[in-house]
């Protein structure tokens, strides 16, 4: 027992002493994924994160139907419910919809057709499209194993038009808005605040007066207002990028202030103080001896706050006041939602709104993962 004893403590000695070792010569960020591996949360979102943005690359591959797929037939038709098993064999498939006209008010009520079995499928073949506007193909990632079947699953709004197929290619434009957002407001934010830290005196104080007054305004009624300016003809594209300067003109400002205290702390050290004496240019010494060494933090602070910029964009397009049809967005979406009447005979319409809160909760736990994972040595 004594000589088993001795030959395992210098086993678990030697595994100590490199864990140490590998620690002291590690990189910032080697260091910052290993304490964020250990969030399990933070691992859970960043998947969740990644799915829905390879979803939002891929939707003509993701979606059952094309977002102007439509069929007049099946307006308003309820969510179909997947049957995995056909006579005791697994052969997913959904039943067919039918509906009766009310003689009073005239409304389709939907019933489900037991006679009627669609059979489902993966890399199936529909409708044809081109992948990221190059690739043709036909193949979806799941669907009917017939093109023209109906299937809907997350069920069909007024127009006949697939739920599910639209929220896919809604999340291009809402993850898209929140990643040029947040892109924008960080290089605005960086570039403000760092001459104000790095320079101070009076350009500090008027940049930081000048942050104070545009915190103090009220966000949500001066985005509203300048996104009311937008005329009701204006092209998609140029609304798309009108609706992001508007998110990106409110949000640099934290950024802003994280990078001046940041630059206020550095550039008194040793190595800032080296690098002016060696004549080194203030855009190089800002983008190659400051910003580095917090990289890690601007890192997390962006992560948080791609969240704030899709929920603000879905917001003002709820409103009516962002991205407007024929643009699908998750906003836009729930806009056909904004009514009792349409609510109560209608429920499956605010299916986006779990999209938006999904991916919401997703990147605040990698956003938090990342924020104790910028202090490797923290316990």
């Amino acid at each position: 027992m004594v000589k088993l004893l001795s030959k395992a403590q210098p086993a678990q000695a030697s595994q100590a002493l490199g864990e140490e070792g590998s620690v002291a010569v590690a990189s910032q960020w080697q260091l910052m994924w290993w304490k964020f591996r250990k969030n399990h949360m933070a691992i859970i979102g960043l998947v969740v994160a990644i799915l829905y943005y390879l979803l939002a690359i891929f939707a003509e591959f993701g979606a059952p139907k094309s977002v102007d797929f439509y069929d007049a037939e099946y307006v308003y038709a309820p969510p179909q419910q997947i049957q995995f098993f056909n006579e005791g064999r697994f052969e997913p498939f959904v039943y067919g919809l039918k509906y009766e006209r009310d003689p009073l008010s005239l409304r389709q009520l939907w019933e489900v057709d037991e006679e009627t079995r669609i059979p489902l499928g993966i890399f199936v073949k529909g409708e044809p499209y081109k992948l990221l506007g190059v690739f043709s193909s036909d193949i979806h990632l799941f669907g009917t194993v017939e093109p023209d079947a109906p299937f809907f699953l997350l069920g069909a709004d007024r127009n006949g038009r697939d739920l599910l197929s639209r929220i896919i290619f809604s999340a291009r434009i809402s993850l898209t808005v929140g990643l040029v957002g947040v892109f924008a407001s960080l290089v605005i934010g960086v570039l403000v605040g760092g001459v104000s830290g790095l320079f101070g005196g009076l350009i500090d104080v008027v940049i930081q007066r000048l942050i104070e007054i545009v915190n103090s305004v009220p966000n949500l009624p001066l985005m509203m207002a300048f996104a009311a300016i937008v005329p009701p003809g204006t092209p998609a594209v140029q609304v798309y990028l009108l609706v992001t300067l508007i998110l990106a003109m409110f949000s640099w400002t934290g950024m802003a202030r994280v990078v001046r205290g940041r630059f206020l702390a550095l550039r008194e050290e040793d190595f800032i103080l080296a690098a002016r004496l060696d004549g080194v240019r203030t855009r190089r010494l800002i983008t190659r001896h400051m910003l580095p060494s917090f990289l890690s933090h601007i890192v997390a602070s962006i992560t948080i706050a791609i969240p704030y910029m899709i929920l603000s964009e879905t917001g003002l397009s709820f409103l009516g006041l962002g991205l407007r049809p024929p643009t699908v967005s998750w906003g836009v979406l729930l806009r056909d939602a904004n009514r009792i009447s349409v609510l109560k005979d209608f429920p499956w319409l605010l299916w986006p709104a779990p999209a938006v809160i999904i991916f919401v909760v997703a990147m605040n736990f990698v956003g938090n993962g990342l924020r104790d994972a910028a202090d490797p040595y923290a316990t």
